[in-house]
């Protein structure tokens, strides 16, 4: 926090309070932003508003001439709304619950005509899975389909680990779309989440505290991040569908940790599948080793059938319920 201003204290009002303030932040100063919305009264007041009036520098950055004309961020650079429908110029509002923040996102990647389409591919629309009979009854796969999936599967793996090489700080995680998209086209496959319900981009990019489908976008890579790289391919008419998370630079313990119990939750509920073994007991497994670790699990999401359907039966929970199967 930088020091007084030679501003009168009258004249500036606290960004956070707004009682007289004659401290300013230290980024808005080096930003050269107005002095009226970098005031502050008290290194308190300071402090309980950086996580959103980081905003602020964010936005100022992205609309300076020397970031519009570094290629990072450029013309046809916009914001994402509505799940991937609707673009903005301006960063949105959203009830932030950590310090990351969306960044502009590039415009649609192109598919090659001979590559194989899922039928939301150009209108964004699925057809056929929102009422599919699968969506209710787990399907037992037939050898043609299983040896399908196999195929589709190991070009997916192929396509994560060519997105797992460029990672470390200061690539962005479109560069790592980039990848995705380029990887599974060159293997003759479509990325199965391109303009899926609209979804915007080749694959999903979770950083730090978000979930899941997290939109890849200008954001560079920081040292100490996690990143969760979500990759599905549909190829010969079925999705092969996974994702890993990777350390970035030199991570904290704690997050070494938390990835560390998560992979290691993923390998016990692996190891008790087989016939006979109910849906729930796999929830029970991840449930008692989080908690075991210190950890819990997110309830918002859970896993998924797949085959010729992106999403179908079975849904599995990750952690512990009487109300399933």
């Amino acid at each position: 926090m930088a020091g007084e201003s030679d501003v009168p204290e009258n004249t500036l009002s606290c960004a956070n309070c707004g009682k007289p303030a004659n401290l300013q932040c230290p980024k808005c100063m080096e930003l050269k932003l107005p002095r009226e919305g970098s005031a502050f009264c008290s290194q308190e007041c300071f402090k309980s508003s950086w996580s959103s009036h980081k905003s602020v520098h964010l936005k100022a950055k992205l609309s300076s001439p020397d970031t519009q004309n570094s290629g990072s961020v450029g013309e046809g650079w916009l914001y994402c709304l509505k799940r991937g429908q609707a673009r903005t110029p301006k960063l949105p509002y959203f009830d932030w619950t950590g310090s990351l923040r969306p960044y502009p996102i590039s415009s649609k990647r192109i598919v090659p005509g001979q590559i194989d389409k899922p039928d939301w591919a150009d209108d964004g629309i699925p057809k056929i899975e929102p009422n599919s009979g699968l969506q209710h009854t787990v399907e037992v796969k037939t050898p043609d389909q299983i040896e399908r999936m196999r195929e589709t599967c190991r070009i997916a793996r192929e396509v994560l680990d060519a997105a797992a090489r460029i990672i470390q700080p200061g690539v962005t995680t479109d560069e790592i779309d980039r990848v995705v998209h380029e990887a599974t086209i060159a293997a003759g496959g479509y990325p199965s989440p391109l303009n899926y319900h609209f979804f915007p981009k080749s694959c999903c990019t979770s950083v730090n505290e978000v979930i899941c489908h997290g939109i890849p976008d200008a954001r560079k890579l920081e040292d100490g991040d996690i990143v969760n790289v979500d990759v599905t391919v549909y190829y010969k008419g079925v999705h092969g569908d996974l994702n890993e998370t990777y350390f970035v630079g030199n991570v904290d313990e704690e997050s070494r940790q938390l990835v560390k119990c998560t992979y290691e939750c993923l390998e016990k509920a692996i190891s008790i599948v087989k016939p006979g073994i109910r849906f729930r007991e796999i929830g029970e497994v991840i449930s008692r080793h989080a908690s075991m670790s210190g950890f819990s699990v997110v309830k918002s999401y859970c896993g998924h059938g797949i085959g010729e359907l992106f999403h179908c039966a079975p849904n599995i929970p990750h952690y512990a319920s009487i109300l399933s199967f």
